[in-house]
């Protein structure tokens, strides 16, 4: 059964950004509809998301050419209107070169390299539900926005896999992880190829010159988590303990290497089994990873399947870092992105607790050297991580600043209040978006504490906490 998904911070941002546009017109005494615009609010990417839409479900038709790196097909939107609009934005890279709203075609334009705006014949109403079909095609290698070049690609495979922008490279959304949507996919490329996708793969259908591989996930999730991959891998499925794996892994990769990257992913099931213990059930269908040959130096954690790079060496830490993802992250959203530090700093503090469990190392112990070891004068502790910049939101304090404030967090309020405030936190926003501020307000609440001093300490003071046992130090 499909999880229900909360949508009030993405309407909430959406009739903030289309306000202004009403107020204007009340005062020049226009009765039109007002223009979605181009941003839902994040002071962070001002251009990412769409104002007055609510994104339910995507379903993309793509056809990749590895040799030309070529990208062309459709997309169809199922999405809401959260206010009266004469147009709407979606964002997206590539050309469209044909835009149908509701069985009729629609004006389109492009207002910057970024937006692609869409004018239906008729206005939409607030709390209407609508059809959007685009069309388009391009290389997505020669894009680029807010800086980034995000396509990663050669002749021979392509993982559509980065964060914070990875979606207006191959299809038009509304790319902001408070609109969280479903998705069906199908990529169409050259016969003898995989097509690796998010989900479960519903179908594989040959011709004589391709094969298109449809892939679909019934949990939202947000855009720049959908990703698909292809080239030659080698695939691997599964259950383990009752839980349904697709693994694969790139051959480009050398045998060898090859042979240790599969090694790797197969620990996946287990590991979320694990997790579970401290967690609770694990929120989707279906698990596993990719591994790609191409060159990235970063793993992502895609929805139901982690994208990594070579990883021929260990990588135990790596695999749980981006499986606890999938509960904090994935399934539980940021609503805003300078809240990062709810996604990392609470995977790093699950690498922490794998160690602690395996009797390795204590997360306490880990705390302790870190705090000891990183001097109060250091670049380190001069990151806010509740609000880290833009330019700053991977920064290896966000992780382990993060991952601190967790553990010392625990050793303030206690060992059983503090489990039961991750998993109270992991049911109460499932399928939705939260803030650092609820999850303060979450941690007061179960624990019966005034927690203001020790998060003011650990997220937004740009310096090293005191060692009180008011910051769980003592």
């Amino acid at each position: 059964m499909t999880r229900t998904l909360r949508r009030t911070s993405a309407a909430l941002l959406a009739a903030v950004v289309v306000a202004p546009v009403l107020i204007a017109q009340a005062a020049s005494g226009e009765q039109s509809a007002p223009a979605g615009s181009s941003g839902v609010g994040d002071p962070y990417w001002p251009l990412d998301g769409n104002g007055g839409i609510d994104v339910a479900s995507y379903r993309i038709k793509n056809r990749y050419d590895l040799p030309t790196q070529r990208l062309e097909g459709r997309t169809v939107l199922t999405l809401t209107a959260t206010s009266d609009l004469s147009s709407f934005n979606l964002d997206f890279l590539l050309k469209a070169s044909k835009v149908i709203v509701d069985g009729r075609r629609a004006e389109h334009s492009r207002p910057d390299k970024h937006e692609l705006r869409i004018t239906p014949d008729a206005p939409l109403a607030a709390g209407s539900t609508h059809r959007v079909v685009v069309h388009y095609a391009g290389n997505p290698g020669t894009k680029s926005y807010a800086g980034e070049r995000n396509w990663l690609a050669n002749d021979r495979e392509v993982v559509a896999m980065n964060q914070p922008h990875m979606a207006p490279w191959w299809f038009p959304g509304n790319d902001h992880p408070s609109d969280k949507a479903t998705f069906d996919v199908s990529t169409t490329v050259e016969r003898g190829r995989e097509v690796i996708g998010n989900g479960v793969l519903v179908s594989k259908e040959k011709t004589r010159r391709t094969v298109t591989w449809r892939w679909r996930a019934q949990d939202p999730m947000a855009t720049y988590l959908a990703f698909f991959a292809a080239g030659d891998f080698e695939v691997e499925r599964g259950t383990t303990q009752g839980l349904p794996w697709v693994n694969a892994v790139s051959r480009l990769q050398d045998p060898r290497t090859r042979v240790g990257s599969m090694r790797a992913l197969r620990t996946s099931a287990a590991v979320v089994r694990g997790l579970e213990q401290d967690l609770g059930p694990y929120p989707f269908e279906v698990t596993g990873g990719i591994s790609t040959g191409l060159s990235v130096g970063f793993a992502l954690e895609n929805q139901t399947r982690p994208t990594y790079p070579t990883l021929g060496g260990p990588a135990e830490s790596l695999v749980v870092h981006e499986l606890a993802h999938q509960w904090f992250g994935d399934d539980v959203a940021v609503a805003r992105w300078s809240d990062i530090w709810l996604n990392e700093g609470a995977a790093t503090f699950m690498e922490w607790r794998w160690t602690e469990r395996k009797g390795t190392r204590t997360a306490a112990d880990i705390l302790r050297d870190s705090y000891d070891t990183i001097a109060a004068g250091d670049p380190f502790w001069r990151l806010t991580i509740g609000d880290p910049g833009k330019d700053r939101i991977f920064d290896n304090a966000v992780y382990e600043r993060g991952a601190m404030t967790m553990q010392a967090l625990r050793q303030r309020i206690g060992e059983e209040p503090f489990w039961r405030l991750l998993r109270t936190w992991l049911q109460q926003e499932a399928g939705g978006n939260a803030t650092t501020q609820d999850f303060e307000a979450l941690a007061s609440s179960i624990s019966g504490q005034d927690l203001t001093s020790f998060f003011t300490a650990w997220l937004r003071t740009p310096a090293k906490p005191a060692r009180t046992a008011d910051n769980g130090l003592a």
